[in-house]
C-alpha cells in the first residue's frame, strides 16, 4: 500500500468563478430550499450553502437535495443541542478523540482520533461524540469550508477496533451532513492488516473525500517532511512525529469544551429568536 495517496486537487473549475457568480448559485439554492432557510437560519447560512455547493461540484440541484436531507436529519437528531455534559464516559472518550489546542500551519482545526483505544460506550454514544465534534468544527472557521485536519493514530489497531457498521455510519454523517468540512485526513502508521479493511471502506468513501486521505509513517523521511510542512513540531504529538510528549489534561479540556458550548448555545439561541420573527 502506498504511504501517500493523491492529495485533494487545489481547486476546481468553479473555484475560479467570481464571488458574484458563486453568490448567484447560493441565492439559487436558497430559492430552491423554499422556507427552510427561515426554519434553520443558523445552519442554512451562505457559508454552509457554499460548502455544500463545493462538495457537490457546484451543482445547485445536488446541493439542494443534500441540504434538504441534512435538514431532515437535523430535525430528528438535533445536533446543535448536544453539549459536553451530554457525552457518556467523557474522560475515556477524550483519549479516543479530541480537538488539540493548536492549529496546523494554515490555521485549520486539528482533530485527533485513536481508534485502537478501547471505548467504554455504545456505538450510539460514539456517533453522538462524533457529531458533537463536527458541530464544533462548523464554528471554527467563518467559511466553514475545508477547515479540519483529521489525524488518526493507528498504533495498536486491530480489525475489531473499528466496527464496519459504525464506520459506514460515521462516513455517511460526515459526507452527507457535513460535506467539505474535512480538508485532509492523515492516517498515521496503519498496520499491514489495515489494507484489507481499507479496501472495503473505500467503497463507501466519495471520490472527493478519498482524494483528501494521506498515509504517513513516522519512520519514513517523506512522511516526516509532510508533517513538518503542515504542523509546528513542538506542538504536534510525538506519536505523529512531533516533539510534544504531554497528554490531554481532562480538566482543562472539559473547561475548554464547555466554553465552546456556551458560544454555540448563544449562537443557536440568537438564530432561534431570529427565525421566530
Amino acid at each position: 500500500m502506498s504511504y501517500l495517496l493523491k492529495s485533494r486537487r487545489e481547486s476546481t473549475l468553479h473555484e475560479h468563478e467570481s464571488s458574484e457568480e458563486q453568490q448567484a448559485k447560493i441565492n439559487e439554492v436558497r430559492e430552491l430550499l423554499g422556507d427552510l432557510p427561515t426554519e434553520m437560519p443558523g445552519f442554512l447560512s451562505d457559508a454552509t450553502i457554499r460548502r455544500f455547493l463545493r462538495a457537490r461540484n457546484w451543482s445547485t440541484v445536488q446541493a439542494t437535495k443534500t441540504l434538504k436531507e441534512a435538514v431532515k436529519w437535523r430535525r430528528q437528531y438535533k445536533p446543535e443541542m448536544i453539549r459536553w455534559e451530554d457525552l457518556a464516559e467523557r474522560e475515556n472518550e477524550v483519549k479516543r478523540a479530541y480537538i488539540p489546542d493548536y492549529l496546523d500551519k494554515n490555521g485549520r482545526t486539528v482533530f485527533v482520533t485513536l481508534p485502537s483505544v478501547k471505548s467504554l460506550t455504545s456505538g450510539k454514544e460514539k456517533i453522538k461524540q462524533l457529531v458533537y465534534n463536527l458541530e464544533n468544527f462548523t464554528m471554527s472557521s467563518e467559511s466553514a469550508q475545508d477547515n479540519v485536519v483529521w489525524v488518526v493514530d493507528f498504533r495498536g489497531w486491530k480489525l475489531s477496533s473499528t466496527p464496519l457498521a459504525e464506520t459506514r455510519q460515521s462516513l455517511n454523517i460526515i459526507q452527507n451532513y457535513y460535506p467539505g468540512l474535512v480538508a485532509v485526513a492523515i492516517l498515521c502508521n496503519p498496520p499491514k492488516i489495515f489494507e484489507s479493511f481499507w479496501k472495503i471502506v473505500n467503497y463507501f468513501i466519495e471520490p472527493e473525500m478519498r482524494e483528501k486521505v494521506k498515509f504517513v509513517y513516522t519512520n519514513n523521511s517523506e512522511s516526516q517532511r509532510i508533517m513538518a510542512d503542515m504542523f509546528d513540531l513542538d506542538r504536534l504529538e510525538c506519536a505523529f512525529g512531533g516533539r510534544n510528549t504531554s497528554g490531554i489534561d481532562i480538566v482543562e479540556y472539559s473547561e475548554r469544551m464547555r466554553k465552546r458550548d456556551q458560544v454555540r448555545g448563544a449562537s443557536t439561541n440568537a438564530n432561534a429568536n431570529a427565525s421566530s420573527y
